[in-house]
């Protein structure tokens, strides 16, 4: 086992290959682990197919309210889309939480940008315009992801599938602490909108934020602000813009450079006001209504205040702890 493995909690330890969950599903393998939840294969008996089952860690689900969490996955159920995973079921199995999505055959955004640092422009186009359609349909039913990532963006057969579509939301409002569990909200500050990393109210602003943030690397092999620690991002953000897209990487078209620029503005007042204005601006449907991310007086001393207050509850925890394992924290 890595290094970085031994940092994750463990999977429940009475699910293995073979067990029966609920009646209904059969565990084949262990697929995936993070900090809030581990992923298996499973055998769906009821209707015959092969499932993504999730058990909530149980560092997470013992600061969860049970009949809250459900009734929030049960919200998110009614999510309907090309490019969302369903949410199919959830429940409990001798005391852990899990919930059911298809299996996809393919590998995460965060596979593929791994193996091939940046992306061809048209492919994080299509990718960018499917996860943005994604997007737009969750905010017109008033649900927010939280939580854009590589990780959560899978591909197969040529199209992008957003998952885990407000998990983050049912995890916080069933009672989970928003930043002290360690890898779910820090585990993405590299992608986590300035808003929302200082705990103000969001919106879907914020997702454009993240999502941004993925095509930024997609284009570029690199996310927009970097650095070793979650403490050190948080505080070059506070004091400096990221360098446009068309620096890193010349062949990013102009409206493309524009767009990005606009969207990653540290204030959600001045990015565009959709995701579907933001998807526009990027086809070149649509022109960017200012010349790139500005930060007001009154922005920086809110994301100062932001940091300072994070970095007081997270200072011995962040000394000692390398990027590449806060990343690896939640998938």
């Amino acid at each position: 086992m890595s290094e970085e493995e031994q940092l994750l909690p463990s999977p429940p330890p009475s699910v293995v290959s073979g067990t029966m969950v609920v009646e209904r599903y059969r565990i084949d393998r262990e697929i995936g682990r993070g900090g809030m939840a581990t992923v298996y294969l499973a055998d769906d008996s009821k209707h015959d197919r092969q499932v993504a089952l999730k058990f909530i860690h149980a560092e997470v689900a013992d600061r969860l309210a049970t009949e809250r969490f459900r009734r929030e996955i049960t919200l998110l159920a009614s999510l309907q889309h090309p490019h969302i995973l369903a949410l199919y079921d959830s429940g409990e199995f001798e005391g852990a939480l899990f919930y059911v999505m298809p299996f996809i055959a393919g590998e995460s955004l965060r596979s593929r940008l791994d193996r091939e640092h940046k992306l061809p422009l048209a492919d994080a186009l299509g990718i960018a315009r499917e996860v943005a359609d994604a997007l737009v349909h969750a905010h017109s039913q008033n649900v927010i992801h939280r939580d854009i990532k590589p990780e959560n963006i899978l591909l197969s057969q040529g199209h992008a599938f957003v998952g885990d579509f407000g998990i983050a939301r049912a995890v916080t409002r069933s009672g989970a602490r928003r930043l002290t569990d360690a890898g779910f909200a820090i585990g993405t500050l590299a992608y986590m909108s300035p808003e929302q990393a200082s705990g103000d109210p969001i919106d879907g602003r914020s997702d454009l934020y993240s999502l941004s943030c993925v095509i930024y690397e997609m284009l570029t092999g690199e996310v927009p602000y970097d650095a070793a620690t979650a403490l050190a991002i948080l505080a070059k953000r506070a004091a400096e813009l990221p360098k446009a897209p068309r620096r890193l990487c010349p062949t990013v078209p102009p409206r493309v450079d524009a767009a990005l620029m606009k969207a990653l503005s540290p204030s959600p007042d001045d990015r565009f006001e959709s995701v579907a204005q933001f998807s526009a601006a990027l086809r070149g449907e649509s022109a960017p209504s200012s010349a790139g991310p500005r930060f007001a007086a009154s922005a920086r001393v809110r994301w100062l205040f932001g940091a300072a207050g994070i970095a007081a509850l997270f200072a011995l925890f962040l000394r000692s702890v390398p990027l590449h394992s806060i990343r690896s924290c939640m998938s």
